[in-house]
């Protein structure tokens, strides 16, 4: 069977852009392992072109009104609500999950696009009269001009989503340089902006690589970066854009804990385990991968999770099943290693997903859920994000054990516990050092008028997404001190420091 490879390229000044680079890359359906695209990689005329075009757009966008900008953006959420299974089967066919989980990230990533229509409130300052006799204060806020965003292959427009709504309504001009694994669902959104009347160069698609990371992070007139990948890179877009003094949010990777005390209800939180372990394939920075059993709950919860990895159907996403492929060939085989480490650590391998018999195409990028029992916190299939559907349990002695072994972790991402006791589940929220905290709520991911971020090498710079901070990230506050003198008074020299009288 044939399948027709389409040509996927930038987005700048309001139109398509082939690319001129010469350079592009594979995009495969990971359901069938065939290539269904090629994707432009940008080189230095086109980053140019891209940001050049936004910096011009930026200028007018700043200056147009609240309230027209609010339109467009309303605009924008009624066609991404009408059109929405479009979007999420681009997402299914080039990432691979579930037609159901792609719905659903667009639904989260459209709870930030309802946040950004209001806007108008978010955006206003505060006024202080009389601070002194004749003199009045106020502080207000203005975008920063043309920010980059560099987003990750797992969600490819609930992350981009996360930022550029945000960012438009505040009135800046947006690149998104979108992952080169999936990148149809960027170009789709930036027609669904320009026909939801978003002038030319308010928001602008750049394919590639790193040469096209490089050239948002270092080039002079983009204001500020905001990055969701690995930790590694989040390290590296950090230092590099700080250095070139730009404003920075970049969101690392996780190693996500479930604790699951002796009182919970173990049905409930084998569920958990399972959806929040499995769901897209474990490729979501929120994935739950380590269960953290306390006291004497290891044995049956094991079994419980044992029993519901049994039901699950693993196949093509676009035929109702649970849990689709990987994204690529390589990450496949990258997870499938650290099954095989895990064995070889000495952890007590339960399911195995390497033998999973999936419904699609042969040549698809399957690995079928995976849990690990006795796994100890030296063990790589511990240490290491996996980004995979592997579940790893930890046996601890107490809750104290239990939070000692959450705290000590290098990430802090999202954790979560399962108890029936609020005394237990109120010290967790007070004592784990982890930036978002579910009770009995295995993915505590925020909703949009909430910031969504982490701790420790989860988070590189001071700021997380959407929110309250996110509007604070993509604008820049000023203060303003008026004294308008009664002319009948005016006059005369004042050396003195003022005087607040």
């Amino acid at each position: 069977m044939e399948t027709t490879v389409q040509t996927i390229g930038h987005w700048i000044d309001g139109q398509a852009h082939p690319g001129s680079s010469g350079r592009g890359g594979d995009v495969t359906n990971p359901a069938t392992g065939r290539v269904t695209g090629q994707v432009a990689f940008a080189g230095p005329e086109e980053i140019e072109a891209a940001v050049a075009s936004a910096k011009k757009a930026s200028l007018d966008w700043a200056a147009t009104s609240v309230s027209a900008r609010t339109q467009v953006v309303f605009r924008f959420r009624e066609l991404l609500n009408e059109r929405r299974e479009e979007l999420a089967r681009i997402i299914t066919s080039e990432h691979g999950k579930v037609h159901s989980d792609a719905l659903g990230e667009v639904s989260r990533g459209q709870e930030v696009v309802e946040f950004a229509c209001g806007i108008p409130h978010l955006l206003k300052g505060g006024n202080s009269p009389q601070v002194s006799t004749g003199v009045d204060v106020k502080s207000i806020r203005q975008p920063l001009g043309v920010v980059g965003i560099i987003s990750p292959f797992n969600f490819p427009a609930m992350v981009p989503m996360w930022f550029f709504p945000i960012a438009i309504a505040a009135g800046n001009a947006v690149v998104l340089k979108p992952s080169e694994k999936d990148p149809s669902a960027s170009i789709w959104m930036a027609e669904l902006w320009k026909e939801a009347g978003l002038p030319d160069g308010v928001f602008t698609v750049l394919q590639g690589d790193k040469v096209a990371v490089d050239g948002l992070l270092d080039h002079p007139d983009v204001a500020s970066i905001s990055f969701v990948g690995s930790t590694p890179i989040a390290e590296y877009v950090y230092e590099r854009a700080s250095r070139a003094g730009k404003r920075v949010q970049a969101l690392g990777g996780a190693k996500n804990h479930m604790v699951v005390l002796p009182d919970a209800d173990l049905d409930l939180a084998a569920d958990a385990a399972v959806s929040a372990g499995y769901g897209s394939a474990g490729e979501r920075c929120m994935a739950i991968s380590v269960v953290v059993a306390v006291g004497d709950t290891g044995d049956v919860l094991v079994e419980k999770i044992k029993e519901r990895t049994a039901t699950l159907r693993i196949g093509d996403g676009e035929r109702g099943t649970d849990m689709g492929p990987l994204v690529t060939e390589v990450h496949r085989d990258k997870v499938a290693s650290y099954v095989d480490a895990g064995e070889r650590e000495g952890a007590t391998l339960v399911v195995d997903g390497r033998t999973v018999e999936a419904d699609g195409d042969a040549d698809g990028f399957w690995l079928g859920p995976t849990l690990f029992d006795h796994v100890t916190p030296e063990m790589s299939v511990y240490t290491d994000e996996i980004f995979g559907p592997v579940l790893s349990v930890v046996r601890a002695h107490t809750y104290q054990e239990a939070l000692d072994l959450v705290n000590a972790n290098k990430y802090g991402n999202g954790t979560a516990i399962f108890t029936g006791n609020g005394g237990a589940a109120r010290a967790f929220e007070q004592d784990v050092q982890v930036g978002m905290i579910g009770v009995n709520v295995p993915i505590p991911v925020p909703m949009a008028y909430y910031s969504f971020g982490g701790w420790k090498a989860s988070l590189f710079g001071d700021t997380h997404a959407h929110g309250v901070e996110g509007v604070h990230f993509f604008t820049r506050g000023k203060v303003v001190t008026t004294r308008w003198p009664d002319p009948a008074t005016a006059g005369g020299l004042e050396l003195a420091f003022p005087k607040n009288h």
